[in-house]
């Protein structure tokens, strides 16, 4: 049997503050959680182990007290957590090892630091896209929650819910909100699994479905139009125009599969590549079109079709990377020229097709 109680330890110099703790109590061994909360004497009530909350205190120390008594009720529930957890697996354990686990799960590096090492662990083992989701989803939890560490007991659903309203606040479309959720679950989830944390179920009740969205495909006379603007005094928008088309061209090709495409892709007239997402292998005929573009670039010193990775000696997915943000923001500029109604990116092209 184990018992947790709350415990003032007053201070030996007069008028001045004393200490909250917490003791964990296992087969008449007893440990010590500290609060980091002070309290004066008349502050706490020892018949009752609870914070003094009355009306009669002046209204900026009862607001200290409040965050007090939360406080040290949420470290009880997360000490009972451990003592669940442990007897739970049938697994003998002392006092000692639940404090052990607390400090561990609630006082050691958090949620963001276990975040920021698996973006590493990502790109050390070459899984690019997967870290760069997770920092982008990192990005944007950061804008909300600011600097600093998040200890692993205060990731809860209060919190992923308060998140989720700073995300609709600030208009961020719900399939957005949801690739945010559901990588940030991801990872939290990879630590339950390796028993970094104790699973509270934070995502529970937040949006992590995929809603249907408006296809943002365009009719064929406004990609005639785009097809059809002089814009050669504009090399960077010549540039974004021809890949678009390329795009449009190759059955709606996406921007990462355009940009490894490789000189010996194409054989005979024919375009033979695989989905870097799937890998799918996909055949496509090779067309007077798409020569014409290939033809206006030159990419003699490089192996790829076309002129989006251009130095072989530096990091071809930052060239892609770097170009598609280039590409998209030419782009919108060519669409706001023509009046389109929505933004033109390189997924218009795709969604032709799609």
């Amino acid at each position: 049997m184990t018992s947790i109680k709350i415990k003032f330890r007053a201070s030996s110099v007069q008028a001045k503050e004393g200490t909250l703790f917490i003791q964990v109590i296992h087969n008449r061994v007893v440990r010590q959680v500290n609060t980091g909360c002070k309290l004066y004497p008349f502050e706490w009530n020892s018949l009752d182990s609870a914070v003094v909350l009355s009306d009669r205190i002046e209204m900026s120390r009862r607001s200290y007290l409040n965050v007090v008594h939360g406080s040290v009720r949420k470290k009880i529930v997360q000490l009972r957590g451990i003592i669940k957890h442990f007897e739970d697996a049938g697994k003998p354990y002392t006092s000692d090892s639940v404090v052990q686990v607390y400090h561990e799960l609630f006082e050691s590096d958090g949620f963001l630091s276990f975040i920021r090492s698996r973006i590493t662990h990502f790109s050390l083992i070459g899984r690019h896209s997967a870290s760069e989701k997770l920092q982008s989803a990192l990005n944007s939890f950061l804008l909300f929650y600011g600097d600093g560490d998040i200890l692993w007991g205060d990731v809860d659903a209060n919190l992923m819910e308060e998140y989720e309203g700073f995300l609709k606040k600030k208009g961020v479309c719900m399939n957005t909100v949801s690739f945010y959720m559901r990588t940030l679950r991801s990872a939290y989830n990879v630590a339950v699994k390796r028993g970094i944390t104790l699973q509270q179920y934070p995502f529970r009740s937040v949006y992590t479905g995929i809603d249907n969205t408006l296809k943002r495909a365009v009719p064929l006379n406004i990609i005639r139009q785009i097809r059809n603007l002089d814009l050669a005094s504009v090399p960077a928008l010549d540039w974004a125009r021809d890949l678009f088309l390329f795009s449009f061209y190759t059955r709606g090709m996406s921007f990462v599969d355009m940009s490894f495409l490789k000189k010996k892709d194409l054989q005979d007239g024919i375009l033979v590549y695989r989905r870097r997402k799937t890998n799918q292998r996909l055949v496509i005929k090779w067309e007077k079109q798409m020569q014409e573009i290939i033809d206006k670039y030159d990419t003699s010193n490089t192996p790829y079709l076309l002129p989006i990775i251009r130095d072989t000696h530096s990091d071809a997915r930052k060239q892609y990377k770097n170009a598609i943000h280039l590409v998209n923001s030419k782009l919108k500029e060519i669409g706001a020229k023509i009046g389109l109604g929505i933004p033109l990116t390189t997924y218009v092209a795709r969604h032709k097709w799609v």
